[in-house]
């Protein structure tokens, strides 16, 4: 069978904060280290070898897939780096934290910036000092493909071309891959891949450091077994469909 990977980064020092990051560059936390050299391990003991590797420009996405390719001795592999598999970008929320920004309007707003499929929070000022799209690492896009803030669904739309493009292609070949990249960039490959209604994927929630191995009949996008590999740290998955 072939094999992907997905790989939600570990802890950031944000997570731990309870601050909204999206595109801000935060660094991996110990516990986040200690996720990701796990999740290495775990992939290792999967009985599969695995081809390439894909991760997103932000450092917490990229160390983690440094740490895992490390404890499975595969730091040989090719890894291809882009920004179409950053996080979410979180407008101008980002940097708040979110016990703080739910007293200021609310539970239910809150919720609805966080969890609702299609409704973004409100955009970030391009002037801003948090705005991340100014580093030179986006030298190379578009502005005007830059965000300002995004829901899952506009989310989806950035992720969707790469992956048809790049790294769907790859898996029709046989080629087994791994995906180290962030909450809401993963929620919208499983949403994706499981054939998740808009209304469902509001409930569905990565873990950090956990790999989430999918097995696909070869030749095809045919899922045939989804498991996270740290069984204690695992979260319901959508219904293979």
């Amino acid at each position: 069978m072939t094999a992907l990977a997905l790989i939600r980064h570990g802890q950031s020092q944000w997570n731990l904060e309870n601050r909204f990051t999206g595109w801000v560059d935060v660094d991996l936390t110990t516990q986040g280290e200690a996720e990701a050299r796990k999740a290495g391990q775990l992939l290792k003991l999967s009985g599969h070898n695995f081809d390439c590797a894909y991760t997103s420009l932000q450092t917490r996405a990229i160390r983690t897939l440094w740490l895992a390719m490390t404890e499975m001795n595969e730091v040989w592999l090719p890894v291809t780096r882009d920004y179409r598999l950053n996080e979410r970008h979180y407008g101008a929320l980002t940097g708040l934290n979110k016990a703080e920004t739910a007293k200021k309007h609310g539970d239910e707003q809150v919720h609805i910036w966080r969890r609702s499929y299609d409704i973004p929070p409100p955009p970030m000022d391009w002037g801003s000092t948090l705005n991340p799209c100014r580093d030179r690492r986006y030298s190379h896009v578009l502005r005007e493909l830059l965000p300002a803030t995004e829901s899952l669904k506009t989310t989806l739309e950035r992720v969707l071309p790469y992956w048809k493009q790049t790294i769907e292609p790859e898996l029709l070949t046989g080629r087994n891959i791994m995906i180290s990249a962030h909450g809401n960039s993963l929620r919208a490959l499983v949403k994706l891949l499981f054939k998740v209604g808009d209304t469902d994927i509001v409930n569905v929630e990565i873990p950090t450091g956990n790999p989430l191995l999918i097995e696909f009949e070869p030749g095809s996008l045919s899922i045939q077994t989804a498991t996270y590999l740290d069984e204690d740290r695992a979260r319901a998955l959508p219904p293979i469909r």
